[in-house]
């Protein structure tokens, strides 16, 4: 096994054979249901999204049917009632508030209004936005939360047709018309103003900015506390030891491509291995989608992420709630919310060259073409299976 890493920030590339590991995950758990870390002992190391289980972190709080994917808390201590209360409520608001599939939500609403509107979001929200700012700014015109329209035409809307619709050559995509965050979205603050539908994807970077909003709810609690919360392969660590994390092979989710180390920061994935369709006779979708024509990446097979972590513990006071955003003492979003980037990042590379963005922001990754070349970018703290 070895990994090629080059610390100039571009990229090495590296010949990836298929792999037969075996590797199996866990099963779940009953909602909000707490236990001791030694009850389940799964294989070591798993799947993507669930390392190797360290000896500290012996208590698990799940949440299995958050965002679609699961969260699941592993802490060195148990988690008090009163704080797994609160990570419920703010689950429940973070659903309740950025869904689309969610008919109550302002994004739902959004998508509804025949002649646009004012639409108001709660404060924590804000560095979500200006996230989503950033990363359109980047991606010139690849990237914009408005693909949620794209989606919805190839079939992946609140109904779950998975049929492209007749009329989706026609208008999928900027180029065709579609609305776009810069343009048919007027933001002030937490506000969101349109003059017609637009139908808002927050999939970018919406479960790791959830992620650090959790992580804020457990370092405000117990500063000193380890833990790892993990959302279906979105990951936000601070321990002692380092995790060992498999990364999980593109065509075999029961095999795995490498092996990364998280003890600090956000380790994150993006691939369509696990959510794809076959949308018409000709096209077979998924849902990391191209802004500019509204189609289906398809020369990225998977990418891996790595954000370290802030420098500093939230005070007390800084603590997420509806009517309250974390204040992280003039530090860009980026900084802040170290899972929401490398979650946003995951998705970028599909879009945009490694080498445009390393030197722009604070990351290390992995990519996996099409081909099967896997590329490091960085100091990734990670193995590569390689023959």
């Amino acid at each position: 096994m070895r990994t090629e890493r080059d610390h100039s920030g571009r990229g090495t590339p590296v010949g990836l054979p298929r792999l037969s590991t075996g590797l199996t995950a866990p099963g779940e758990n009953p909602d909000h249901v707490q236990e001791p870390d030694d009850v389940r002992k799964p294989a070591a190391p798993t799947t993507l999204g669930v390392p190797h289980r360290e000896a500290p972190l012996r208590h698990r709080l799940a949440f299995p049917h958050a965002l679609g994917t699961g969260i699941i808390i592993q802490s060195e201590d148990p988690v008090r009632e009163a704080i797994r209360s609160r990570l419920a409520g703010l689950i429940e608001d973070f659903e309740a508030t950025l869904s689309r599939f969610r008919e109550d939500s302002p994004v739902g609403a959004m998508a509804r209004a025949t002649h646009g509107g004012t639409f108001e979001f709660p404060e924590w929200s804000s560095p979500l936005f200006d996230l989503t700012d950033r990363f359109v700014d980047l991606g010139g015109g690849r990237i914009d939360p408005c693909v949620g329209e794209d989606l919805m035409r190839l079939g992946y809307g609140a109904d779950l047709t998975f049929h492209m619709t007749a009329d989706a050559p026609e208008h999928l995509g900027s180029l065709h018309g579609r609305p776009t965050w810069r343009r048919d979205v007027i933001r002030s603050g937490t506000t969101l103003r349109t003059h017609a539908p637009v139908h808002l994807d927050f999939g970018l970077c919406g479960k790791g900015f959830l992620v650090d909003l959790i992580a804020m709810v457990l370092m405000d609690d117990d500063p000193e506390r380890g833990f790892l919360v993990n959302a279906g392969g979105d990951m936000r660590a601070r321990v002692r030891e380092p995790l060992s994390v498999g990364l999980e092979d593109p065509r075999d989710e029961e095999s795995g491509v490498g092996i990364a180390r998280l003890s600090s920061g956000a380790l994150c994935a993006s691939s369509p291995s696990r959510r794809h369709w076959r949308a018409s006779a000709t096209l077979d979708a998924h849902h990391l989608i191209n802004a500019l024509d509204g189609m289906p990446v398809t020369d990225i097979a998977a990418t891996w992420t790595h954000v370290p972590a802030p420098n500093h513990v939230p005070d007390r006071t800084h603590v997420p709630d509806r009517n309250h955003v974390p204040d992280r003492d003039g530090e860009e979003p980026t900084t802040a919310y170290p899972t929401a980037k490398a979650d946003g990042l995951a998705t970028a590379l599909f879009l945009l060259p490694m080498e445009t963005l390393l030197p722009l922001l604070p990351f290390s990754c992995l990519t996996l073409s099409a081909d099967l070349h896997a590329t490091v970018g960085g100091d990734f703290p990670g193995t590569v299976f390689t023959s």
